[in-house]
């Protein structure tokens, strides 16, 4: 008896066994028929994605010239006025460091008609001029030497032709009308010059 128990118990073992291995190759099945319905699907969704048309390359291209041509539009209207703006504001500095001499100018004035002492009222004119000429050389400008040199069109402009008093002024600048200026090495206003001939 105990012979036929281990024996059924074998054959159920191995009926299980059966049924399993049974169980794994269907439910492998089902798996690969999704895979493959999956796959179908895939190819079904690719196929209706045709080449656009003409129409359609021509429209997005259409579409992308004028999203870039608004684009250039927006970006030199916002550049101009920024120069614009920066135009403005350009000489703020400049003008900033120019009010101490005209606060000076003012005081010179109002003590000019009370002053007794000239030589008071002169070392004041000399104290702004020096401030002054001190801001333009902080600003790169510089005074174009002019007297008793060679005259120059590069950096003079004459106004008129004299006898020159000696033989050494000769072509060369006698007596400056107006002075001129270098701002950084670049003739900011020409010497206006009387020459010797």
């Amino acid at each position: 008896m105990v012979k036929k128990s281990n024996k059924s118990d074998n054959q159920k073992d191995t009926k299980v066994k059966t049924e399993e291995k049974l169980n794994e190759e269907q439910v492998q099945e089902e798996i690969e028929k999704e895979d493959e319905a999956e796959e179908a699907e895939e190819t079904d969704q690719e196929e209706p994605k045709k080449e656009p048309t003409v129409e359609e390359k021509l429209a997005e291209l259409q579409d992308r010239y004028l999203r870039l041509t608004a684009e250039y539009d927006n970006f030199r209207k916002r550049t101009l006025k920024e120069k614009i703006e920066l135009q403005k504001s350009a000489n703020e500095n400049l003008l900033q460091a120019l009010l101490p001499v005209a606060d000076d100018f003012d005081r010179a004035l109002q003590s000019v008609n009370e002053a007794t002492d000239i030589k008071a009222v002169k070392e004041g004119l000399r104290l702004i001029s020096g401030k002054f000429q001190g801001f333009l050389t902080l600003q790169g400008v510089k005074e174009i030497v002019a007297v008793k040199k060679e005259f120059d069109t590069d950096l003079h402009e004459a106004i008129t032709k004299i006898p020159a008093p000696t033989k050494k002024l000769k072509g060369k600048v006698v007596d400056v009308i107006q002075k001129g200026y270098m701002l950084n090495d670049k003739v900011l206003r020409y010497s206006k010059v009387v020459i010797g001939e």
